[in-house]
């Protein structure tokens, strides 16, 4: 499909409203700017669900080898079949990142409007980030963020340190009576930044809770097989304690089954993602497992909104700003038994 390059794409590219976690796409009429006096908001055109100006969207995902990951793909693409006006141009996804500089390249040589990338290494796709921009094509960068802010328009994910934090504080809440307390934290991979800030936002939150102890941490690989190992490594070294950490769901599968196979039932467990099977577990209450800390896969099918706003030159329903914004960091909220019924749709498997 041939690109319409026209004088908007410059504000589309550089455009720089920020805002922080918690904002939210939705749909609404379209409206025409009100005269106001000066230094008063007027109404944006928003996005919405009317079929408009055709958009066509490329976009470079992740390889689907893990269950988040395949959540990301789907919500992207179930996205982007809701919209009349949108054609998505979708690679087969790759976690190499050769392989994923050249599926791009061939998206930027279609001349797509608008690209939506997650990069398998932020930082070494920021050149190809660059070179989409610097070809007239604004870039959605999901959640592993490139090296530089020129490589994308507008920059939407997790957050990894809210997760940890928002765990640690749901665990200190339920323990916050018990003299003693003593809780162990399940990893992810150590190599990647996203643990250590999982973890730095665990550790920040417990400082407001004196009575408990983290007495020990686990790092584990994200997989069924690693969960149910370094979990069972876990029980065999703590006898005791009363809470514990997983940082994802996945993994803690496997760290069920090991729970299951040593017999215990002495703590409480917080996971973190937001997979189906957590979420059925939580409900039944039938397990150690009562809550988890959501990292959302919806934000893909965000991204197809945000992309499809900037294609179309529209802002976001519910704010005064014309121009979408330049960084939205969702937020990590804790899915218990009072509220899982609300997010069952949204688990992923």
């Amino acid at each position: 499909m041939a690109k319409n390059v026209d004088t908007t794409r410059r504000g589309l590219l550089f455009g720089t409203t920020a805002v922080g976690a918690g904002a939210l796409l939705t749909a609404c009429t379209s409206n025409e700017p009100s005269n106001k006096g000066e230094g008063q908001a007027t109404q944006a055109a928003v996005a919405d669900d009317k079929p408009g100006k055709p958009v066509t969207i490329g976009f470079a995902g992740p390889q689907a080898d893990h269950g988040w990951l395949n959540a990301i793909n789907d919500n992207a693409k179930e996205r982007a079949k809701k919209y009349k006006d949108v054609t998505l141009e979708a690679t087969e996804g790759s976690n190499d990142t050769a392989a994923q500089i050249g599926q791009i390249e061939t998206l930027i040589n279609k001349k797509v409007d608008i690209l939506v990338i997650l990069p398998a290494d932020g930082k070494a796709l920021t050149q190809v980030g660059l070179k989409a921009m610097k070809a007239g094509i604004p870039v959605i960068n999901l959640d592993r963020a490139f090296a530089s802010q020129q490589a994308y328009r507008t920059w939407i994910g997790g957050d990894n340190y809210g997760m940890g934090l928002n765990a640690g504080r749901y665990i200190g809440e339920k323990l916050k009576g018990k003299k003693g307390a003593k809780v162990v934290e399940l990893a992810g991979l150590d190599t990647l930044e996203l643990t250590k800030q999982r973890t730095k936002g665990f550790d920040d939150a417990l400082k407001n809770y004196p009575n408990i102890k983290k007495v020990a941490r686990q790092a584990a690989e994200f997989t069924v097989e690693s969960g149910q190992q370094k979990m069972s490594q876990l029980l065999q070294a703590q006898k005791n304690f009363d809470a514990l950490w997983n940082h994802d769901d996945d993994q803690g599968v496997g760290a069920l089954r090991a729970i299951k196979q040593a017999g215990r039932d002495d703590f409480l467990m917080v996971g973190g993602a937001g997979a189906l099977s957590a979420f059925q577990a939580i409900e039944s209450d039938n397990s150690v497992l009562k809550a988890t800390v959501l990292y959302p896969p919806t934000m893909a099918a965000s991204a197809i909104d945000l992309a499809r706003a900037l294609g179309q030159g529209k802002g976001i329903s519910g704010m005064a700003e014309f121009e979408i914004p330049a960084t939205l960091t969702l937020y990590s909220a804790v899915v218990d038994k009072d509220n899982v019924e609300q997010y069952m749709q949204t688990g992923f498997q």
